[in-house]
């Protein structure tokens, strides 16, 4: 059994410090091999993976045909396998219909969780506390990838404060991790305050922003996980349609949570303005910093100064909202206009 240090502030605080690591339960590993597993992932997903070196950290997008994320990886390639970090939630359908796409390419896409897990923190403290790693993810959140488009106006983003690693260890070394947890040299933090810091960065996750209704452009995806450049995938058309000629329909929001009444919402918690259902909460937690935020998707006509409440389950809570997909994202192709015809007189 793991041991955490308790506290969720004392947790979060530690990972954030580098202090900690987090044994995440909640991610499963899937292990791709064979010698066209880089080009054929490229095919599928939204992300350029073709030339993807040993070692690179990167993320893709696996959509529905309408342009709808299905699911999200983590993506890190050791030179003879591809590492997909993904939410357990999502994993067994994705791998079914990983499985379904072979063909007769040589690919062997495999559910690797009983062979690895995954542990998460700091690079440094990934580096000290599991160097036995068989392949290390550094998030590039929220950096703009090459090929990729930023939304979030915020300058600088709160993203750039997150150090954060996700390390692929033989599942021996949870064992051992709990064996230092029990004797004081080593401190363990949970999911939940890896996934506090993870909001206040304003990083989506698949398991909590994605599903059917999300377009990859509402939670500002374009920055790490969509090569907007590269060939066809499913539901490239949309994405390309949305960013070059529309707009997403929702926007993605960071909410600061009225914390007088120690109210939570819960994800799928309705947000309103003036009484009205405008959104939903997708992600919440309690921060050592910040206290109570929130991620929810807000529709785009919701004014950037609006006044906002959350529903609870004992009363409404007020919300400030910060910006981060703003409501002219998208529309970004320079249309040339044809001249306007003088009339003749």
């Amino acid at each position: 059994m793991l041991l955490h240090l308790g506290a969720p502030s004392a947790e979060q605080r530690a990972l954030a410090t580098g202090t900690a690591v987090a044994p995440l339960g909640d991610r499963t590993v899937l292990a791709v091999t064979g010698e066209d597993r880089l080009s054929w992932l490229d095919s599928l997903s939204s992300q350029a993976l073709k030339g993807l070196a040993a070692g690179a950290s990167t993320e893709l997008l696996i959509l529905d045909p309408r342009g709808h994320v299905e699911h999200a990886a983590a993506v890190v390639d050791d030179g003879e396998t591809t590492w997909l970090i993904v939410d357990r939630t999502g994993a067994e359908s994705l791998l079914t219909w990983l499985t379904r796409m072979r063909f007769r390419l040589r690919v062997a896409p495999r559910d690797a969780s009983d062979e690895v897990a995954v542990v998460g923190g700091t690079a440094e403290a990934i580096a000290r506390e599991v160097p036995e790693a068989t392949a290390v993810w550094t998030d590039p959140w929220p950096a703009v990838a090459v090929g990729g488009w930023g939304y979030a106006p915020a300058d600088p983003h709160p993203g750039f404060d997150r150090d954060w690693s996700e390390a692929i260890v033989p599942r021996a070394s949870l064992d051992r991790l709990a064996t230092a947890a029990r004797d004081g040299s080593l401190s363990l933090a949970g999911t939940l305050a890896a996934d506090a810091l993870r909001i206040a960065a304003w990083r989506p996750r698949a398991s909590a922003e994605g599903g059917e209704r999300t377009l990859p452009h509402e939670a500002d995806w374009l920055r790490t996980a969509v090569h907007l450049d590269k060939g066809c995938y499913r539901g490239q058309e949309t994405v390309a349609k949305v960013h070059n000629l529309g707009h997403p329909p929702r926007r993605l929001v960071a909410l600061q949570l009225d914390g007088s009444d120690a109210l939570l919402p819960s994800p799928g918690a309705v947000v309103r303005r003036d009484g009205d259902a405008v959104g939903e909460v997708t992600s919440v937690a309690r921060h050592f910093e910040e206290g109570p935020i929130a991620l929810a998707f807000l529709k785009r006509s919701v004014p950037l100064d609006a006044a906002l409440t959350v529903d609870t389950d004992e009363g409404a809570v007020a919300a400030a909202q910060e910006t981060i997909v703003p409501p002219d994202a998208g529309a970004t192709a320079a249309i040339p206009r044809l001249p306007r015809l003088s009339r003749r007189r």
